[in-house]
């Protein structure tokens, strides 16, 4: 399959939503609603979806959409998109450049090309599986191993316990050389690009997930639930620089 139409057109969706979104950032009048799930949503979500949404559907009226803010169309058709206009919206509404935006194709439910856009830092990170390039330029994950080696980031220590084996993840933490909340997609950017070795989410929704696994898997990083199996469809996520590592991680987070 050529995937060189999708992947200009991923770049042109990126482009487009950042020069949205970036005269809201930093804002201190900005106005922040609650979702029903007490997660923050602002105008820059709502609007940078729905311009995404027009742009995907003037070019390929046949595709699906799956999206956080404003919901789903054709999800059964072959090639669906999934966005997530503002990944790290605590971030964002706080001027915290570890938000992005995440724009995913699936190619018969499975994430072919995705992307993560950090609009503020002129970062576009861009992969599909086999290749994952940082504004152009190919990048790779590192060649950790070891734990006991590994900067680990996570996007909230707290959610490790609240949603999964606290004592198991607090004594991988305890082994790991450095470990951060240098979170949401931000975190992942970082795994892929050589600069981090762990990443954990023990919660996640399809749209924080799709555009992760070909950004992740081009750089050639693992990444899988929190049990090792299918990244996608996943409801957690653990990735790693290696396969040694990630083995190591998913092993510890068994116990």
């Amino acid at each position: 399959m050529d995937l060189a139409p999708y992947r200009a057109f991923i770049a042109e969706l990126a482009a487009e939503s950042g020069r949205f979104i970036l005269p809201f950032y930093g804002r201190t009048d900005l106005a922040v609603e609650s979702k029903d799930d007490a997660s923050p949503v602002t105008a820059a979500d709502r609007g940078a979806e729905a311009l995404l949404r027009r742009l995907i559907e003037a070019r390929f009226p046949t595709h699906g959409i799956i999206g956080e803010e404003l919901g789903n169309v054709r999800e059964d058709a072959e090639f669906v998109w999934v966005i997530d206009p503002i990944d790290g919206t605590k971030a964002f509404i706080t001027a915290v450049p570890l938000w992005g935006t995440l724009i995913a194709l699936l190619h018969r439910g499975q994430p072919v090309l995705g992307c993560i856009h950090q609009p503020v830092l002129g970062q576009l990170l861009l992969g599909d599986n086999v290749l994952t390039t940082l504004n152009g330029r190919p990048v790779r994950c590192r060649a950790t191993t070891e734990v006991a080696q590994a900067t680990v980031l996570t996007s909230d220590h707290l959610n490790l316990a609240r949603y999964q084996n606290g004592a198991a993840c607090e004594r991988l933490l305890a082994r790991a050389r450095l470990v951060r909340t240098w979170g949401d997609c931000y975190g992942y950017l970082l795994l892929a690009s050589g600069r981090a070795d762990v990443c954990l989410d023990p919660i996640m929704n399809p749209w924080d997930i799709a555009a992760l696994i070909p950004v992740v898997r081009g750089a050639g990083g693992v990444i899988s639930d929190w049990q090792g199996g299918a990244a996608y469809p996943a409801a957690h996520i653990i990735a790693a620089a290696t396969p040694e590592l990630h083995a190591a991680v998913v092993a510890a987070l068994r116990a």
